[in-house]
């Protein structure tokens, strides 16, 4: 497993990250599993060398990560966590409130880190002036370590919060959407993120539209009506078949969470599963090499206008 420094933060954190969210919630989404069985997907990840995991409050998927990492040396691992923002912000007391379950449901003292979850650009404002000093309290009694914020992509697909929060420059980590489709981050986002050292998170790395050629094909189709494709630029009857080809990818996800990991700018990519084989089958994208070099041109450049979509 490779590990990278998560900017300001100084944490030493896997590439990979178990996302105890997304379309699966470890299994929960859809009750395919126990929750035995999910904190027993977590536990097998952090055997193979994950060491982060993030979750959320309204994943209620905390105690879930609570059973997986209890007796486990917590020095060593990395735990994310969120409070929900919503369209009517939470009072800074329903934050203080949501912090200390989030502690009880994983059974720790602290949160690595700790995030606004989902804010839309018009809430940015008041997050800021009535949150931020709460979550800096809350780090200052050392109940979280760093301050993170997290974009509401399927609905903010510029950006538009993170925008306003980098000028801000309070924040340790930002969650970003972001993948092969829809690159735009890497302009809007990713320059400025670098330049001032915050940890980046990346969700949607793989989403319906990336799970297979068949999911792709409608949504291409679509671009190309668009016109954020230029058809001259990609097979729609056969989407993104070099990257299988001629960039050794197994597959559109493994080549997804490749194009993802090798981003300069990004330091975990979030992954999430309820399924041991699927684990498995992600673990070992994050293992294999970088795409070629010319794959991933090719790829920047047929994706090169798409700001419409998130891949949901």
């Amino acid at each position: 497993m490779e590990y990278r420094i998560l900017g300001r933060t100084g944490l030493n954190v896997s590439v990979m990250g178990l996302g105890a969210g997304g379309p699966s919630r470890l299994g929960q989404r859809d009750q395919m599993n126990t929750e035995a069985e999910s904190a027993d997907i977590l536990r097998r990840g952090l055997d193979a060398g994950v060491n982060f995991i993030d979750t959320a409050e309204a994943y209620r998927t905390e105690s879930i990560v609570g059973q997986a990492i209890a007796g486990r040396d917590r020095s060593q691992l990395v735990l994310s966590s969120k409070k929900s923002t919503g369209n009517n912000p939470v009072a800074p007391q329903e934050l203080r409130t949501g912090l200390e379950d989030s502690l009880r449901q994983l059974g720790t003292d602290y949160i690595d880190i700790y995030h606004l979850h989902g804010v839309a650009p018009e809430n940015y404002a008041y997050c800021r002036d009535a949150l931020l000093p709460v979550l800096q309290d809350l780090r200052t009694q050392g109940k979280i370590r760093f301050l993170g914020v997290t974009e509401a992509w399927n609905t903010d697909v510029s950006h538009a919060m993170l925008k306003q929060a980098l000028a801000d420059d309070a924040w340790d980590v930002m969650m970003v959407g972001f993948n092969l489709l829809n690159q735009t981050a890497r302009e809007s986002v990713f320059a400025a993120t670098i330049q001032q050292n915050i940890g980046v998170l990346i969700m949607f790395a793989v989403r319906l539209a990336l799970g297979s050629p068949e999911r792709l094909k409608p949504v291409l189709h679509d671009l190309v009506e668009q016109g954020q494709i230029d058809p001259a630029d990609i097979d729609l009857d056969d989407p993104l078949r070099f990257v299988l080809d001629e960039g050794g990818a197994v597959s559109l996800p493994d080549a997804a969470y490749r194009f993802c990991r090798d981003e300069p700018g990004t330091h975990v990519i979030l992954s999430g599963t309820g399924n041991p084989a699927h684990l498995q089958a992600n673990l070992d994208s994050f293992e294999r090499p970088p795409l070629p070099e010319a794959v991933t041109r090719r790829l920047q450049h047929i994706f090169r206008h798409v700001d419409s979509i998130t891949g949901q």
